[in-house]
Formats: structure tokens, C-alpha cells, sequence
């Protein structure tokens, strides 16, 4: 990965290697699929997608594809993530494992639905 910091998800994507480009343009998809109007921007360092406020934050890791749908989506699925390793608002997606992408983008809308009505 490269030190400095992306200014765009795609030099974000750029900075890794071919096979997690793959799975970091997967997740990326999956994002933009759950939640079209959202907007790509680069929070913390990594990518993220904002609608009506911060939806969720996904980065590569050493073995992992870190993805942060917050606390509330965490609880709402956490049947369906418990094969993960995982916290609060965050779960592990390792390298050897295919990622769930159709998880993902329930999890997505999910967080669309909860920010377009929050008060």
C-alpha cells in the first residue's frame, strides 16, 4: 500500500495489489449497486460513501477487507456476520473467503433506509 494518502478511491484502489484491487473494486460495485446516490469520498484515509451523512467506510488490510457499516447495521445482522471477525461497527472480510457480496449490499441498504429517515 502506498504512504501517502488517497485523495480518490481509485488511487486508494490503485495502491494495492491486483488481487485485492479485485476485491476492493467488488466491494466498491456491490456499494454503488445497495445505494446509487450515494458519493464516493475518502474519509479516515480510506473509502467510504456518504448519503444523508457518513453510509459506510471499506479499506484493505493485511489479510482482510475491512468493512464499517456502524454499530446499529452490526446488531440488525449479526446472525448473518457472525462467521466474521468483527466489532462494534466493524467486520473482518478475510482474503481466503469469497467476500459476501450480497450481504454487503443488504447491509447498504440498510444503512440507506436508516440515514434518508433519520430526524
Amino acid at each position: 500500500m502506498n504512504k501517502t494518502a488517497a485523495t480518490s478511491i481509485d488511487e486508494y484502489i490503485r495502491g494495492h495489489s491486483r488481487e485485492v484491487q479485485q476485491l476492493l473494486q467488488s466491494m466498491r460495485q456491490t456499494i454503488k449497486q445497495a445505494a446509487p446516490k450515494a458519493e464516493e469520498t475518502i474519509s479516515y484515509k480510506i473509502p467510504a460513501f456518504r448519503l444523508n451523512g457518513m453510509l459506510v467506510w471499506f479499506a484493505a488490510f493485511k489479510n482482510h477487507i475491512g468493512f464499517y457499516p456502524g454499530a446499529e447495521a452490526m446488531k440488525v445482522f449479526k446472525d448473518e456476520l457472525s462467521a466474521y471477525k468483527g466489532a462494534k461497527g466493524s467486520v473482518q472480510f478475510p482474503f481466503d473467503k469469497p467476500l459476501p457480496l450480497a450481504l454487503v449490499g443488504r447491509i447498504v441498504r440498510f444503512r440507506v433506509n436508516e440515514n434518508v429517515n433519520k430526524k
